[in-house]
């Protein structure tokens, strides 16, 4: 069977460093489903029709001999981000303040136009953008 085979999907881990603070926000803050628990290091999620593990870091393992998960050492250096498309940026951004998300800024039309942002992180620092397309 060739890959990717219609059964695969896709995870995406993340490392974070307080799992309770993680566990709330990830819950309550963001909304995605809690699938399980492993042992007070790892949740796994549901979002968005996507995978969400959300693990506290480690050192190598003999699957992967030199490797050690961190969390982002600074939040402000982004390698990897998270974009929500959203059909009411405003909206979004109102509802997820109210959760208890912080945003660097309010809701702004991107340099490019055409598109209003925002961002925000999780308590580890991974960043998440929700976005409006306008005239979608």
């Amino acid at each position: 069977m060739p890959f990717p085979d219609p059964t695969s999907e896709l995870t995406h881990i993340l490392v974070v460093e307080d799992i309770e603070a993680s566990k709330r926000f990830y819950s309550d803050v963001l909304g995605a489903e809690l699938y399980r628990e492993y042992g007070g290091t790892s949740l796994v999620y549901t979002f968005l029709g996507n995978w969400l593990l959300v693990v506290t870091g480690g050192g190598p393992t003999p699957d992967k001999p030199t490797v050690t998960f961190e969390r982002p050492a600074d939040p402000d250096r982004v390698s990897a981000a998270f974009t929500i498309r959203v059909k009411d940026c405003q909206e979004t951004y109102k509802e997820l303040k109210a959760r208890g998300a912080e945003f660097l800024t309010p809701p702004k039309m991107s340099e490019h136009g055409g598109e209003i942002r925002c961002f925000f992180r999780d308590p580890s620092g991974h960043l998440f953008e929700i976005s409006q397309v306008e005239g979608l």
